[in-house]
């Protein structure tokens, strides 16, 4: 976000093959947009689900394989990425007992599925086969189309790219009256509330915090400023120290705001995985 602090970072650091990700070639997913990249996804174009697991080479192997395959092939299919890590309810859906598994699903129905990595050559087949047993029977895709933007989505990231936060907001906030749903909407007002709150606090904060680490507001400073200067870990294991520390409304109000902190990222993010660990491990 040129103007303004740029989050991009934070967000997208598990996207694209970064920290040990899926290549660019696939769409990752979770419960929040699991019925538009799967389920719906699939009545156009066979879509195929990798449930992987960042802490496997064999997985993110297979994913880097099948992600270029999916960009060679040009729209025909769709690639779907479940962390199961991080998604672990998605993973469920699927019955997945070990990683990683690949499911093929048309029409909202799984058609095939393997366990295991695979020489390229054997994918190639997999996918050819898969190809040949769906063409003609779904409604197609326009992968060569260009996005269309809606005019208001357009508006609110100029808005939100001069650093005009309260009218990006507004508009945003329009977005989502219209469509509740509606993902890059909701992530953008996570990230403005954010922006907006931590970018007021003063400079000495994480100071201020050190010297008073049971003080819960001086912390939640402190923690907005880490996470500004890139330090996820250091503002993730700062409110999790207090979690240990407090107690009945105290710990409910930090934990919330350590999960509002996680809202900010990729939930595949490793940083992020091993900080809802921590806090599980804080709470129980």
């Amino acid at each position: 976000m040129t103007g303004a602090v740029d989050l991009s970072g934070l967000k997208q650091r598990a996207a694209g093959g970064a920290a040990g990700g899926p290549a660019s070639g696939a769409v990752a997913v979770d419960e929040t947009n699991f019925e538009a990249e799967v389920l719906v996804r699939s009545g156009q174009v066979p879509v195929v689900v990798l449930l992987w697991s960042p802490r496997s080479e064999a997985c993110v192997a297979l994913a880097d394989v099948l992600a270029g395959m999916a960009g060679s092939d040009g729209g025909k299919w769709s690639l779907a990425t479940v962390n199961v890590d991080a998604a672990p309810r998605v993973a469920a859906i699927f019955g997945v007992e070990a990683v990683p598994t690949v499911i093929a699903l048309a029409g909202g129905q799984p058609l095939a599925s393997f366990e295991g990595v695979q020489p390229p050559e054997q994918l190639r087949r997999w996918v050819d086969s898969l190809l040949s047993a769906t063409a003609g029977k779904l409604g197609g895709a326009t992968p060569d189309e260009p996005e269309t933007v809606d005019p208001a989505l357009t508006e609110a990231r100029e808005k939100l790219d001069t650093g005009d936060f309260i009218a990006a907001a507004a508009a945003y906030q329009a977005i989502l009256d219209v469509n509740p749903k509606h993902d890059e909407a909701k992530g953008a007002l996570r990230q403005i509330t954010f922006l907006q709150r931590a970018t007021e606090h003063p400079a000495d904060a994480i100071a201020k915090s050190d010297a008073a680490p049971r003080d819960i507001d001086a912390a939640f400073a402190a923690a907005d400023v880490e996470l500004l200067n890139q330090d996820a870990p250091a503002a993730f294991a700062r409110l999790t120290a207090l979690v240990k520390q407090t107690s009945d409304d105290d710990r409910t109000r930090v934990r919330t705001r350590l999960i509002e902190l996680f809202d900010l990222f990729d939930p595949a993010d490793p940083e992020v995985i091993a900080g809802r660990r921590n806090l599980a491990n804080a709470l129980y």
